[in-house]
């Protein structure tokens, strides 16, 4: 079984939140979890970032349950995409709340496994705090692990590191960005006191065998687990009910309106494409207030949780404020003055933001 080398509360919570591991997540773990390099070719959302984080935090997991755990930096996370960067971190803090939840249910005690980010948008006091406590899985940049590798301060947190997790390769495999990279992982390997393992993540790879080699640099030739690039595809054509012309009528473009708001609502993410830029301003003109309609009514449902769980008076008039585009919903209440404004993180949020203000009005 897939999940057998894992403690028991990792397990039982994977099958809870995921049920069963998906094809590249059960090829995966056992390379992982025998210490040996892996490079994981997949689609996009096949959980390929989770199996190479699993493992990992079952190792600091184990050790948080033992005693063990120190303030060392043990996983090392590079991506050469910033923002993927910072989403990797908040997707994180979920799972290991859940974790850290389903352990207390259990019985057992374990101290906080800790997450941090270091780019060149990383505040003063964040790197500092990091110097003087490192976290357990460091997420940052190429640019910025050759930084870290060269001050002599951050360069001693990454002499524990146990595994490099390299997002995005193809990315930097082929250009200049990658042969900076590979001189960083090798120097890493010299500063570390156990070579750390490399585990490399991917959609589009090829030829995957060059991508291999780059990932090994002087080491030994990584498993290269490959399950595809391509997902599976639902393809149909829709038409409108009215017969097709030269020019489409107000009600062949309500159809088509009604139809496109219809998938967006059975769906997480859609694109829309059109052929002209005027095109694209009207579409979305007309869409705009279907969706966004939808949009606030969930909004305010999930916010509303948020505000219960943390005991917060809803006797209260709340607006709430999408970050993303600047756009206001009010739900419920008149016009009147903001009095108190909170913010608050929502993690679990895909419909707008991850960070919504919450404005108090009175």
């Amino acid at each position: 079984m897939p999940l057998t080398p894992f403690h028991p509360v990792i397990a039982d919570w994977f099958r809870s939140r995921f049920g069963a591991p998906t094809e590249v997540q059960a090829k995966s773990w056992p390379v992982i979890v025998s210490g040996s390099p892996v490079l994981i070719a997949a689609p996009t959302g096949s959980g390929k970032t989770l199996a190479a984080f699993l493992a990992c935090l079952d190792t600091l997991f184990k050790q948080a349950l033992g005693g063990e755990l120190t303030d060392r930096t043990q996983v090392l996370y590079v991506s050469p995409l910033k923002a993927l960067g910072n989403d990797i971190q908040k997707n994180l803090q979920e799972p290991l709340a859940e974790i850290a939840d389903a352990a207390l249910a259990a019985g057992l005690l374990m101290p906080e496994l800790r997450v941090s980010v270091r780019t060149g948008d990383t505040p003063a006091w964040d790197r500092l705090q990091m110097l003087r406590r490192p976290p357990h899985i460091l997420i940052t940049t190429p640019e910025s692990l050759y930084l870290l590798l060269t001050a002599q301060k951050s360069r001693q947190i990454l002499r524990d590191v146990r595994t490099v997790i390299v997002d995005e390769i193809h990315a930097v495999a082929p250009n200049k960005r990658g042969a900076h990279l590979a001189l960083s992982l090798a120097r890493l390997d010299a500063v570390a006191t156990v070579k750390p393992v490399r585990i490399g993540l991917s959609a589009t790879q090829r030829p995957i065998e060059a991508v291999a080699s780059f990932l090994a640099g002087d080491g030994p030739s990584p498993a290269i687990v490959d399950v595809g690039h391509r997902r599976r595809m639902d393809l149909a054509v829709d038409v409108p009910k009215d017969e097709l012309g030269a020019v489409a009528t107000n009600a062949i473009w309500s159809d088509l309106y009604d139809r496109v708001a219809e998938l967006v609502r059975a769906h997480r993410s859609t694109l829309v494409f059109v052929n002209t830029r005027r095109l694209v301003e009207r579409v979305a003109h007309h869409l705009e207030h279907m969706i966004l309609v939808l949009i606030g009514e969930r909004l305010q449902e999930e916010l509303l949780e948020v505000l219960r769980q943390r005991q917060l008076d809803e006797a209260f008039d709340w607006i709430f404020v999408c970050l993303v585009r600047d756009l206001l919903y009010r739900f419920p209440g008149r016009r009147r003055f903001v009095h108190d404004i909170q913010v608050l993180e929502v993690a679990s949020s895909r419909l707008c933001a991850d960070r919504i203000v919450i404005a108090r009005v009175v």
